[in-house]
């Protein structure tokens, strides 16, 4: 009976979690097939709506959606790849090759996420000013390639790798590049595609930077060009609901892509042999 009990109460919790986790973007997605008037009705309305198309209409006239989109993906898959590539060579450095400051500067990088990101968009924006790279994808993938949460990840992953498989590639005459490209990174498949989401995550939702370095219409990711939305005189919240909608469909197919790696890569570092 007090089994009985304790499950009950378990799966209510689990049960109310599960509403309000997932009972925002219903809310979003329903706000998306209305108007503007019944987005913000009381008692709000939890049935979709017919405007769907009507509000897509509003919101190609107003931005740009599919070059928005398209300037997204590009920045993000190449952030992405690039990103994960210089953590994983970061984390199997700091993992398995012992150099003089090796701790120190491991700790450098880890005191770095604790350094506030707007007291660095100054000496950012003049650094980028005098390179010439204001106004490009460029100026907006290149800052934080080498993400620090990502490199400490990696690292704890590429601690699980044992020495003696290393040792044995070396021995049979493999080299540095050849062991970190046939051995290091197929074994770390799993922490990669966590590292990836993290990153594709980052990027994807990326605001403040791209508003400051992007002056060009032709050049705003999806979250700047949905904020000049935000900023019109008479707000259409069945629109602004359609933005959001597609700007979070990429985040959801990431994580359903990288999914069944997530967890694995997740905890990958927590267990030593």
């Amino acid at each position: 009976m007090r089994l009985n009990i304790q499950k009950t109460i378990l799966y209510l919790i689990l049960f109310i979690s599960m509403i309000l986790t997932i009972g925002p973007f219903y809310w979003m997605l329903v706000g998306a097939t209305n108007i503007s008037g019944d987005v913000l009705s009381i008692p709000p309305k939890f049935i979709p709506g017919t405007h769907l198309l009507e509000n897509f209409r509003n919101l190609t006239n107003e931005i740009n959606i599919f070059r928005s989109l398209l300037n997204s993906t590009i920045v993000t898959v190449i952030y992405t790849i690039l990103g994960g590539f210089v953590s994983a060579a970061a984390g199997y450095a700091f993992a398995k090759f012992n150099f003089k400051g090796d701790n120190f500067l491991f700790s450098v990088i880890l005191l770095s996420m604790m350094v506030p990101y707007q007291a660095l968009v100054i000496p950012q924006f003049e650094l980028f000013a005098n390179m010439n790279l204001l106004n490009s994808f460029t100026s907006v993938i290149l800052p934080q390639i080498a993400y620090p949460f990502a490199i400490f990840l990696m690292r704890q992953n590429m601690q699980s790798i044992p020495d003696s498989l290393l040792e044995a590639a070396r021995i049979d005459g493999c080299g540095e590049l050849k062991i970190f490209f046939k051995i290091v990174l197929p074994t770390s498949v799993p922490s990669i595609a966590a590292v990836s989401i993290f990153l594709f995550t980052h990027q994807w939702n990326n605001f403040l930077w791209p508003l400051i370095t992007l002056s060009s219409k032709d050049m705003y990711t999806l979250p700047v060009a949905l904020a000049t939305l935000a900023g019109m005189e008479n707000v259409d919240y069945g629109m602004l609901m359609l933005g959001a909608t597609i700007s979070v469909l990429p985040i959801f197919i990431a994580f359903l892509f990288f999914q069944k790696f997530f967890i694995s890569g997740m905890l990958g570092g927590s267990v030593k042999e």
